[in-house]
């Protein structure tokens, strides 16, 4: 995924109320972004480190620019949660993800579950083919504590335990369900869950996994001008 403008440099001044940060470009002018990121974005919002905006398209936008990288321990970080979803789908598109290639068909944000939308839906193309479709679920990973380890959640999130429950019940009614993690760096050589943010979304991941819930994860390279899928990673628990 190109950006479509080139991304402005600057450096963090604070990030606030979850979805605010001010930045200070390099001319000096202060600005207010858009913090597409829920969750605490431990170790990816310290004041004074570098980061990259991109500008808004949309003259009538109330904040004219959106935070989308930021800079730790020398490497690059792509931190809108609004973009793992097209850039794994393109990467099914293109063949790069052989874990879920040879579906014919894909849909995004499929509603399914408990008043829930599935992030990528594939379906085969033949009638005689006889895979079942297959429910992803993407989660966006920018948690990294320790060396090679990259982790998800960085905060504690119900919807994500729900997600868990939801493609557990996908598996029961015949259909094939897969959690992608999608590691917006590329720093890591392994993926794990942080139980000690989030205890209950560990449990709800290890009932998944017992009921039959595959795991994916890639990570990515990150520069101010793409965020491009790299390589797979291996999950432990």
């Amino acid at each position: 995924m190109e950006f479509p403008d080139p991304l402005i440099s600057g450096r963090l001044i604070k990030r606030y109320k979850r979805f605010l940060a001010d930045v200070e470009l390099e001319g000096g002018d202060v600005v207010t972004a858009h913090c597409a990121n829920p969750g605490s974005m431990m170790g990816l919002a310290e004041p004074g480190s570098q980061v990259w905006l991109s500008p808004a398209r949309n003259p009538a936008r109330k904040l004219k620019f959106s935070w989308e990288i930021a800079s730790a321990d020398q490497e690059l970080v792509g931190i809108n949660t609004s973009l793992p979803n097209a850039i794994v789908a393109d990467a099914i598109s293109a063949g790069k993800i052989p874990e879920l290639s040879g579906y014919a068909n894909l849909k995004r944000e499929v509603r399914y579950g408990k008043n829930s939308r599935i992030d990528i839906l594939l379906s085969a193309g033949a009638d005689d083919d006889p895979r079942p479709n297959c429910y992803v679920e993407v989660k966006n990973v920018t948690l990294k504590r320790r060396a090679e380890l990259a982790e998800f959640p960085d905060s504690v999130t119900s919807r994500g335990a729900k997600h868990l429950e939801e493609l557990g019940d996908a598996i029961e009614e015949g259909f094939r369900a897969v959690m992608f993690f999608l590691i917006q760096r590329g720093d890591s050589t392994r993926v794990g869950v942080a139980g000690d943010i989030d205890p209950n979304y560990e449990a709800a991941f290890r009932r998944a996994l017992s009921r039959g819930v595959e795991v994916v994860c890639y990570d990515c390279k990150v520069t101010p001008s793409s965020i491009e899928l790299n390589r797979a990673l291996e999950f432990k628990i």
